[in-house]
């Protein structure tokens, strides 16, 4: 059993402290926001990830949560970064709360204490950090880049049951301390390694992900243009053992918290560093234009001008089992279509308040239902099973035309077409 500090109680830092609580550990969870942290003390929980209020609950006091630096970190052997480093406009990643977590350890913290950032940090991060804490005094310290491969709506999952575990260190005594730490996972894929090359393996895992929807995106393009169904042809390719079935889901683009800026941080990393990352410049602008091409199937049934139609969103969340919207794809439909001058109505199941605040001009229905009622088209924008598991032929009665497009293929079109639905998906073909 050790302590640990746990920096940061967003996404990454609570499902990590849940974590290695659960692990039985002793985990104090730090942030300074003292409206979270109280919120946090009283068992709400200011995220939605399935299960992870109640894995919070379950580990009473081996799990707390506190705004006072003094007392996150008195008794901490192990701190763990994890805040957010989102893009910025140039980019590169935000590392200013990084800089603060380092800049701000008190001159307690010192002899055998590890220093691990979970945090998605450019190569060269962990250096300059141990550079910075060896000219303050800090050479007892040791470091560690122990990135996480967290999946939103699956992160609890992907924490116990992980694929690998990646541990960067300065010293071979450092890692085998983190390594440590999820000795009862019983991982068979514990990667050690520099950590230059563990923070590269994060950039580089979420940019191939990211390339990979991208260039199934564009097939699905050509499979519109030439009269091929993208499913089958994934499908196809899929059963490759050299590229898999995974992420070769054509739809409307990736979002998220990580594809994004990580694609983006890693492209800049590389022209910041004299070279051209041609690959990403390519995978970024066909994610852009693919969010984008709803308009264009939209217009083909309703005619040039979409003002006055009422056109109804379909999930408004980046992905399934999430409340998350950052870069969501429904961001940028919407903004578009209420730019042409069309009435949004937006269901989400767990989002609409998070896109409320962002996009209050659109309406926001209590029901998939009540948002198709009296609509011109329908887009599904996340595949939420409840949508799925619709009585479309009651949709089909209240819609004013019963138009559908399928951002996700995650209806079955043929079906809707025999009820009488017009029907579209990302690069199929219903016959």
């Amino acid at each position: 059993m050790s302590r640990i500090t746990v920096v940061g109680t967003g996404y990454v830092g609570l499902v990590t402290a849940a974590c290695l609580a659960d692990l039985g550990h002793v985990v104090i969870g730090m942030d300074v926001d003292d409206a979270k942290i109280a919120r946090l003390r009283q068992g709400d929980i200011p995220i939605f990830e399935p299960g992870l209020a109640e894995l919070i609950a379950a580990q009473g006091n081996r799990l707390t949560f506190t705004s006072n630096p003094d007392e996150a970190y008195r008794d901490g052997e192990f701190i763990f970064i994890c805040v957010d480093t989102p893009p910025m406009y140039s980019g590169d990643a935000d590392l200013s709360r990084v800089w603060k977590v380092v800049d701000r350890l008190p001159k307690s913290v010192g002899h055998e204490r590890v220093l691990v950032t979970k945090s998605t940090v450019p190569v060269g991060t962990g250096a300059a950090i141990k550079a910075e804490l060896c000219s303050r005094g800090f050479e007892d310290i040791g470091y560690a880049s122990n990135p996480e491969f967290l999946r939103e709506g699956t992160a609890i999952a992907d924490a116990r049951y992980p694929d690998r575990i990646v541990i960067g260190a300065d010293t071979p005594e450092t890692q085998d301390r983190v390594a440590g730490l999820y000795e009862r996972l019983c991982c068979s894929n514990i990667l050690t390694t520099d950590v230059a090359s563990a923070e590269m393996i994060k950039y580089a895992s979420n940019a191939f992900l990211a390339t990979k929807i991208s260039f199934i995106n564009e097939i699905a393009n050509v499979c519109e243009a030439v009269g091929a169904d993208v499913r089958v042809v994934a499908r196809g390719m899929g059963l490759d053992q050299r590229i898999g079935p995974h992420f070769l889901n054509a739809g409307i683009g990736y979002g998220g918290s990580c594809f994004p800026k990580d694609v983006s941080a890693l492209k800049q990393l590389a022209g910041n560093s004299g070279y051209h990352f041609q690959l990403l410049t390519a995978v970024i602008e066909v994610n852009e234009l693919q969010k984008r091409r709803v308009i264009g199937k939209l217009r083909r049934y309703l005619g040039d001008e979409l003002r006055g139609k009422r056109i109804a969103l379909l999930g408004l969340a980046f992905k399934p089992h999430t409340d998350d919207i950052r870069e969501a794809s429904s961001i940028v439909l919407a903004s578009r279509l209420l730019a042409e001058g069309a009435t949004v109505v937006a269901y989400d199941p767990i989002a609409t308040d998070n896109m409320r605040r962002l996009l209050p001009c659109v309406t926001y229905a209590a029901s998939a239902l009540e948002a198709l009622q009296d609509a011109d088209a329908g887009v599904v924008v996340t595949e939420w099973q409840e949508f799925i598991d619709l009585d479309w032929q009651r949709v089909k009665a209240v819609m004013a035309r019963p138009l559908l497009i399928d951002g996700r293929n995650a209806l079955h079109g043929a079906g809707l077409k025999e009820l009488g639905f017009e029907y579209e998906g990302i690069g199929t073909q219903i016959r």
